[in-house]
């Protein structure tokens, strides 16, 4: 997610695990296939619209991105 901090709560499939190093405040998050993760996000700096997307070059190109909104 651009523009906003989280944290990553919880990795489900693949490495099934957080590392200490995950459990810090993150802008970024290593996600595997197979994996998803939880996250928690304080939205209080500004309201409006947001982007997260994959880093990942081939979802890029295929438009793996997300805008949404907080009122």
């Amino acid at each position: 997610m651009h523009a906003v901090r989280f944290r990553v709560l919880e990795r489900t499939g693949g490495r099934n695990q957080l590392f200490p190093w995950e459990r810090g405040w993150k802008d970024t998050v290593l996600v595997y296939p197979g994996e998803s993760v939880s996250v928690v996000a304080t939205f209080d700096r500004h309201r409006g619209r947001f982007l997260m997307h994959c880093h990942n070059l081939e979802h890029e190109d295929h438009g793996m991105m997300l805008n949404f909104a907080v009122a």
